[in-house]
């Protein structure tokens, strides 16, 4: 019989790119805890610790130092959490968390000879990556430099944990040997058993107009609506895709905050300053705002060409979703997106900035979609390849576990 173990995670949004994990060791008889600040979100059959920062950084903090305090600040709180709410007797076999915000600095410091498996991200860089890549939104000199100090989070997070994953071979690259010498690259997954295409799928916009696979629906999907995501591109681009296609339909997906870069004042966003700027049709744009995973599933499944544009950044679960769906993705030449994207093979690239080349790219898709037929499956054979949950990625992090579990 498989030993029954404790697994602690932490992560300020649980469950975030733990949600898979969680399930499995879950669902497989073992004790799952996770410390979060967030409030909503549960996972039937996972205790939920939260915690609360004492205080943010102080107003009178050096401006390059506050994301250091902060991360401190997460570090002591996650290190009470554990000691007030957890209890002198409760000892997990393993420690999984996500090392961007502090909350595993002191994890070492309650739990000595327990592993640490950390989360690394993105390891920031003033210049080469996403800081200064558009020159219509340069950083100003303080956030220059700022940020080689604001990986003080980031190393000392390397130095405070076992071993460390990441998702992408070129998030990987963005890290100092030191900390690669520790990291595996394993993906979180995508469960391509749950997201794949759907022949006869539709979609309910917001309006009440009714859309299905096989029309003419170009899809723009982003947690937040902003130029990192390459929302100013897409916009700006909107008026010749509707003046060759009028018949076409926009999906727009998204919130109108600001998850990357630099924040707006209170009551603006990137999507007010776009529709100031850009005039369409507004009876075929449709913005859906935040969707629920069976929403977006539909959003995924009606597309006849799918918008996945990125500063050198992250990359986002929707764009592996959006090819596991089968969509045929338009994507920038970008890190990481060329590390799935091959183009005219799985998906078509084009230079973030090439407005008229993204047109070009997406009529065509509306006007001669049989031609992308081959694509879009060759898209879907790359997830299931090497993003799949359950055949790849899942088995990856439990052996990766086990393995730390076991040389304690």
């Amino acid at each position: 019989m498989t030993q029954k173990r404790t697994y602690l995670f932490i992560h300020q949004n649980m469950p975030a790119q733990f949600l898979h994990l969680c399930r499995y060791l879950r669902d497989h008889g073992h004790r799952v805890v996770f410390i979060t600040r967030n409030k909503t979100n549960h996972l039937q059959g996972v205790t939920k610790v939260s915690y609360e920062t004492t205080r943010g950084p102080h107003k009178d903090s050096h401006v390059y130092l506050r994301a250091a305090e902060d991360g401190v600040l997460h570090g002591q709180a996650v290190f009470r959490a554990i000691k007030q709410q957890l209890g002198p007797n409760f000892k997990p076999d393993i420690v999984i968390g996500h090392a961007g915000w502090g909350e595993m600095l002191l994890v070492k410091e309650a739990f000595p000879d327990v592993p640490v498996l950390s989360y690394f991200e993105f390891f920031y860089r003033s210049r080469g990556q996403d800081l200064g890549f558009d020159s219509e939104y340069m950083p100003d000199l303080d956030t220059m430099l700022a940020t080689p100090i604001k990986n003080t989070i980031n190393l000392l997070s390397g130095e405070a944990c076992d071993w460390g994953l990441t998702p992408t071979r070129w998030q990987f690259s963005t890290y100092p040997t030191g900390i690669q010498s520790k990291m595996s690259v394993i993906h979180e997954g995508v469960d391509t058993q749950a997201i794949r295409p759907k022949d006869d799928a539709s979609f309910t916009t917001p309006s009440g107009k009714v859309l299905k696979a096989g029309q003419k629906i170009v899809t723009f999907v982003a947690r937040n609506l902003e130029p990192y995501r390459g929302f100013h591109i897409f916009m700006r681009a909107l008026p010749e895709i509707q003046r060759r296609h009028p018949d076409a339909e926009i999906l727009i997906v998204g919130s109108e905050g600001t998850s990357y870069g630099r924040k707006l004042p209170e009551g603006d966003s990137y999507k007010k300053r776009m529709l100031a700027e850009v005039s369409f049709d507004p009876e075929t744009v449709h913005f859906t705002g935040h969707l629920d995973t069976p929403r977006f599933r539909e959003v995924m499944q009606v597309s006849s060409a799918h918008i996945y544009l990125t500063y050198p950044f992250v990359l986002s679960w929707s764009m592996l979703e959006a090819m596991a769906s089968g969509c045929l993705l338009i994507g920038s030449r970008t890190a990481p997106v060329e590390e799935v994207l091959i183009d005219g093979r799985n998906g078509l690239l084009v230079d973030f900035f090439d407005r008229q080349g993204l047109v070009d790219r997406i009529c065509e898709a509306l006007a001669k979609p049989e031609r992308f037929i081959e694509m879009r499956r060759a898209a879907r054979e790359t997830v299931v390849a090497h993003y799949d949950l359950r055949s790849h990625c899942l088995p990856r992090q439990l052996g990766l576990i086990a393995h730390l579990i076991g040389s304690r």
